[in-house]
């Protein structure tokens, strides 16, 4: 944080400092795109499992944004093989009781 106060300051940076800070940032932004990917990747993939889709079809959040884009279209306008189950109005009626022997 240091650094990057220093090099929000009116004065000329240091071209070492610079050097640190680009190494740091070179660092840090892959595996922050790693986690976005990830974030994307494991809803996407139960969400075309439960579908009824390979759920491979989740690693086209590789790609960052025109992958998820293509993925959404995909399961937005496809036919669905899994639907849900239509619930009775009411429940299905008992079978009718045998008559029972006259009590004596």
């Amino acid at each position: 944080m240091h650094s990057l106060a220093m090099l929000l300051q009116d004065n000329q940076p240091n071209p070492e400092m610079l050097q640190h800070l680009m190494v740091a940032m070179a660092a840090i932004i892959p595996i922050i795109m790693v986690l976005a990917i990830a974030i994307f990747m494991v809803p996407c993939w139960f969400i075309c499992k439960k579908a009824g889709f390979s759920p491979w079809l989740s690693l086209l959040c590789i790609i960052p944004s025109l992958g998820t884009l293509v993925l959404l279209y995909v399961l937005a306008f496809a036919d669905w093989k899994v639907g849900p189950v239509p619930m009775a109005a009411y429940p299905p009626p008992y079978p009718p009781q045998p008559p029972y022997p006259p009590q004596a």
